[in-house]
């Protein structure tokens, strides 16, 4: 009897260190109601013991039998230093139980998610010759709605410039294929080839991932060049995914560290969610950057790539003017984005959005809001603290080929140490640069209702400009020119120093583009 029992404890310890093996009878017999819970199977949850290879083997037994995650809501459990993931494929209530990622440990693989949040169902092979832009259906019907990714190797696309200079990405984008062959969002390029073709159905049922408190102590990495991000976070790439109440704390930052890739890290997959989280902001750091100049770097809290229709709500962060630390969020090839009732210190895109791009309710601190793509861009009811309105980035050519409309809102410029100009939209593009598409500047913008509160400026401030200068003086020739807007409509514009706005640091640009003032 005692030689069975050691062998059985020898078995479970086996099975916890591998983080995946399935609950020995002693774990099974004690999940008796709805709910796993990690501590059937050894997770001591004092804040000290090392609880990462019990929750993977919770979570995987909950996955093999469908069943729900519930914590102990007075536990910390410490998630140790150990190569393991949690994979979460069922509803997960972390309440409000206190997680710690101690990053200063002799960790054994900083690129490895500690939990990562999945669909089960297998992948689906699609055979998709060529897409053309804005194509509404394809004669591919899947069995079931599709989250697709489709690539063309051939041609590269975000050719970025300055001092992160690369030779761009292969052209790809992610939709939403229906049953019944219907695009839901709308195909940005033309595909006379497609490389490569991914195809994952979409889970019909909603997951939802609730509470958890998370302190996370920061790496302290020496690397004096290039980046080496960390993960240590969670990651997620199932459709249909809610994320509500997370929260992290960031503590034990020094002047050396590396940044992350995101502590929510998502990406291909439609239709999420993230209500009522609130992630802190890590501290910038320097590097010698691709072309041998110094350049900043940092950590986006919320780090999303490939989603089709992600929606914040309700996420807060403390400290959003606080240009000691990076801005919190950061995207790239979305397709219909809404912040909705948020406070965040950044949202920004880079590799393009497209679609709708709303900005609602909401306040954005010191790094503001930054955009390149096509669509409609809204902002409407919010407060934003940025150095511009709107800063269309110039390392991807400022390019917006759409409309902008401002409605109903407050621009504080550089969180109200006023410059001796401001600008309100930020575009720079010397037309020398093959970014890989066309660039635009918004075809039309309308301002309707905006107060800037610039009331403290300098003495020789020179009042607001609608838009920078896009063009170097010292450029005579644009192989690559950028498309102006056509018209800016503005009406109940209000600027609290009594300066009247100008359309242009370059006074070119008012021959070129269309102002209309309406009373």
């Amino acid at each position: 009897m005692m030689r069975r029992l050691m062998f059985l404890a020898a078995l479970f310890c086996f099975q916890i260190e591998q983080g995946y093996a399935e609950a020995p009878d002693a774990a099974q017999k004690k999940i008796t109601g709805e709910f796993v819970n990690y501590e059937a199977f050894g997770a001591i949850g004092d804040g000290v013991a090392d609880d990462l290879p019990a929750i993977c083997a919770a979570h995987d037994y909950a996955n093999k039998h469908g069943k729900p995650v519930r914590t102990k809501p007075d536990a910390v459990y410490h998630l140790g230093a150990r190569a393991l993931t949690a994979v979460i494929a069922t509803d997960t209530d972390w309440n409000t139980s206190r997680f710690i990622i101690d990053d200063t440990l002799d960790v054994e693989n900083n690129k490895r998610h500690l939990f990562d949040v999945v669909s089960l169902q297998k992948p689906i092979a699609l055979k998709i010759d060529a897409l053309k832009r804005d194509q509404p259906r394809l004669d591919v019907k899947p069995p079931v709605d599709c989250i697709v990714h489709v690539t063309n190797s051939k041609v590269k696309r975000f050719i970025r410039w300055g001092s992160n200079a690369n030779s761009g990405r292969a052209q790809n984008e992610v939709f939403i294929l229906r049953k019944d062959g219907t695009v839901e969002g709308a195909i940005i390029w033309d595909y006379d080839a497609v490389t490569k073709v991914t195809a994952k159905p979409i889970d019909s049922e909603t997951l939802t991932l609730r509470g958890g408190i998370f302190k996370h102590v920061a790496n302290r990495m020496r690397q004096e060049k290039g980046y080496n991000y960390w993960s240590r976070n969670i990651k997620i790439s199932r459709s249909n995914t809610v994320v509500d109440g997370v929260v992290c704390r960031v503590t034990g930052e020094t002047e050396v560290g590396h940044p992350y890739g995101g502590f929510l890290a998502i990406s291909f997959c439609a239709n999420i969610t993230l209500r009522n989280c609130n992630i802190d902001g890590r501290k910038t750091y320097r590097t010698i950057g691709v072309v041998g100049k110094p350049v900043s770097m940092g950590t986006y809290g919320y780090s999303v790539s490939s989603v089709v229709n992600f929606h914040m709500i309700k996420c807060r962060m403390e400290n959003i003017n606080d240009r000691s630390r990076w801005g919190v969020m950061g995207c790239n090839y979305l397709k219909n984005i809404l912040l909705e009732d948020c406070e965040l210190s950044r949202m920004d895109v880079h590799q393009g959005a497209s679609g709708d791009y709303i900005i609602r309710r909401t306040t954005l601190g010191h790094a503001g809001l930054n955009a390149i793509g096509r669509g409609r861009l809204i902002v409407e009811d919010s407060t934003l603290y940025g150095r511009s309105l709107i800063t269309f980035r110039s390392d991807y050519g400022s390019t917006w080929e759409g409309t902008v409309l401002i409605k109903n809102s407050r621009w504080i410029p550089n969180t109200g140490k006023i410059p001796d100009d401001c600008v309100m939209f930020s575009v720079k593009n010397h037309g020398t640069h093959d970014f890989g598409y066309p660039c635009y500047m918004p075809r039309e913008i309308v301002i309707d209702s905006l107060f800037i509160d610039d009331a403290k400026h300098p003495a020789k401030y020179k009042g607001v400009f609608y838009f920078s200068n896009p063009f170097s003086s010292s450029v005579k020739e644009q192989p690559y020119p950028i498309q102006l807007t056509e018209t800016l409509s503005v009406r109940n514009l209000q600027c609290a120093s009594g300066v009247t706005p100008r359309l242009s640091t370059n006074p070119e640009l008012e021959q070129k583009i269309k102002l209309k003032i309406e009373e």
